[in-house]
């Protein structure tokens, strides 16, 4: 454990962050998720744009990095651009 003032407060920091990161994550994961069961191509478009930006706020906040960011919305754009046979 920790025995100076300033790494004690460090620890308490990273456990916020860790936690804060670990909900933001979750969080996205759960609506990439979600979007990928959506059948209707009009709301899959329509929730697109929301889920990307859920996407780049974790690359800005540097919780995932930008390649993974770009691989995400690339795939799931993708889906949007089938052509419906």
């Amino acid at each position: 454990m920790a025995n100076h003032k300033a790494t004690k407060k460090d620890t308490r920091q990273a456990a916020k962050r860790r936690d804060r990161n670990r909900y933001y994550g979750k969080t996205t994961r759960n609506a990439i998720r979600d979007l990928k069961e959506v059948k209707e191509e009009k709301a899959y478009t329509d929730e697109l744009p929301n889920v990307i930006s859920m996407i780049d706020k974790l690359a800005k906040r540097g919780i995932i990095h930008k390649n993974k960011a770009n691989n995400l919305k690339s795939k799931l754009s993708k889906k949007a651009a089938l052509p419906k046979a």
